[in-house]
């Protein structure tokens, strides 16, 4: 894969970033894609663009607002609040969205003469989303190989591991800090630590404590 292209699927967020990290190691070329689907902070979209040109990634931003016309959620409603109810979808589940964005990275990754698609979904902590499981993923990459009659290859560097693994994996990557300094988690827009309180900064901070313990446990 060393002389292969790469296009990542790019929020600003740990994992995606993680995944550039990974992606640049083991690409002769690295783009990143990020969707506007008018989430509720715009300032992921320029957390993203930041990154990318930190790292001199070329980097598109892609306009998929009507995805929050289809199926409006709490990722892209201010009026509706983030909740998870026992036996039911989070209310920061979007229908469709990785269909759509992996499909859409598929048709970018063809144009520029890219193979590889990376992403950051993750079967351990899908938090119940049914399009970040990996047979949803082997199923889409065929699909997509097919619709396009193209050898499209779909990474997921973080399918089959936890939070505190995905922290190890960046610090293996040495791109430990730069990932929890300068990346967006957190569902209230705040970079970096979060506000702490946000299901998606909880997530972030158990597993960043499991790995700290660890990583201090191992080096004693």
């Amino acid at each position: 894969m060393k002389k292969e292209k790469a296009v990542v699927v790019f929020s600003g967020g740990q994992d995606s970033t993680t995944c550039l990290f990974w992606a640049i190691q083991q690409f002769a070329e690295v783009e990143a894609v990020t969707f506007n689907y008018n989430q509720r902070h715009k300032l992921e979209i320029d957390c993203a663009a930041e990154i990318a040109k930190e790292l001199g990634i070329k980097h598109t931003v892609l306009d998929m607002s009507l995805l929050n016309q289809l199926a409006p959620n709490a990722l892209t409603r201010t009026d509706m609040e983030i909740t998870h109810e026992e036996g039911e979808l989070p209310s920061t589940f979007v229908d469709g969205r990785n269909l759509l964005f992996l499909s859409f990275a598929a048709v970018l990754a063809k144009q520029v003469g890219a193979r590889h698609i990376v992403t950051g979904v993750c079967e351990t902590d899908f938090s119940g989303y049914p399009d970040c499981r990996d047979v949803f993923v082997k199923s889409l990459n065929v699909t997509l190989n097919l619709s396009m009659d193209y050898p499209f290859v779909i990474h997921t560097p973080l399918m089959w591991i936890d939070k505190a693994e995905t922290w190890k994996l960046s610090d293996e990557l040495g791109a430990f800090e730069f990932v929890r300094e300068k990346t967006l988690t957190c569902y209230n827009g705040i970079i970096g630590d979060g506000c702490g309180e946000c299901p998606a900064c909880q997530l972030r901070k158990a597993g960043l404590d499991t790995y700290l313990q660890e990583r201090e446990g191992a080096s004693n």
